[in-house]
């Protein structure tokens, strides 16, 4: 009968090992499709999991990609099941909390590489175009981030006098614009642009300043400031 458990205690000792790895070296020391195999643990409490990360690794192209990668498309995945999308989601949302809350209270200028790579963490990877307005205060502080709109792969509506009454009820005296290309390219388009002038002039007549336009697709982000678009 002991050799029945043979399986389950090499399981066993080979999650302890990667375990004990990623205490002593941290994520730097592992491949992706190690620290993978880790967060899947809490998932599926006995399995080889090691074929299932690799797969999914070869299949959306990095441990970011997976975490990020639609619900359905995660299911079509053999061995991939509720608990696994859920585990896989709870830890992309804790990413994103974390990356938020190095924004939150600080001054939004001085802070502009942890502003882009949270803006490419929530929205690079998204399959339908969203727009996200971050709300600053007189010092540039950073005092709210909200989605105000999603659309298709291709457009989101934006309302420029929502924007500017919801700058003026939460006491905003600057934003910074922030939209997604799902195509991955992240040139500003024609609408981009005009869509642009409409917000900067509403919020120009109430004395609220837009800082910049922030462009987020896979290949990097556009910046209407440094491309003198604003």
């Amino acid at each position: 009968m002991g050799r029945s458990f043979a399986p389950a205690d090499h399981q066993s000792g080979h999650r302890e090992r990667l375990r004990d790895r990623f205490l002593d070296g941290g994520a730097n020391a592992m491949p992706d499709y190690e620290l993978l195999e880790l967060a899947l643990f809490a998932a599926i409490p006995r399995r080889d999991l090691k074929p299932l990360a690799k797969q999914l690794i070869a299949q959306f192209g990095s441990f970011a990609e997976v975490l990020a990668a639609p619900r359905n498309r995660l299911l079509e995945i053999a061995g991939v099941g509720d608990a696994v999308v859920t585990q896989l989601k709870i830890i992309e949302a804790a990413a994103l909390r974390l990356s938020q809350a190095k924004m939150l209270n600080r001054p939004a200028l001085s802070s502009w590489a942890a502003l882009i790579d949270y803006c490419t963490a929530a929205m690079a990877r998204s399959q339908q175009e969203e727009f996200r307005v971050l709300f600053l205060d007189r010092k540039n502080i950073l005092i709210a981030d909200e989605v105000q709109s999603k659309g298709t792969v291709d457009h989101a509506p934006v309302y420029p006098r929502e924007i500017v009454k919801r700058a003026l009820e939460l006491g905003a005296s600057a934003v910074i614009l922030v939209h997604n290309h799902p195509s991955g390219d992240p040139t500003p388009s024609r609408a981009d642009i005009e869509m642009t002038r409409d917000v900067s002039a509403a919020a120009k007549a109430l004395r609220i300043a837009v800082h910049d336009h922030l462009v987020i697709g896979r290949s990097g982000h556009a910046s209407f400031k440094a491309l003198g678009l604003l």
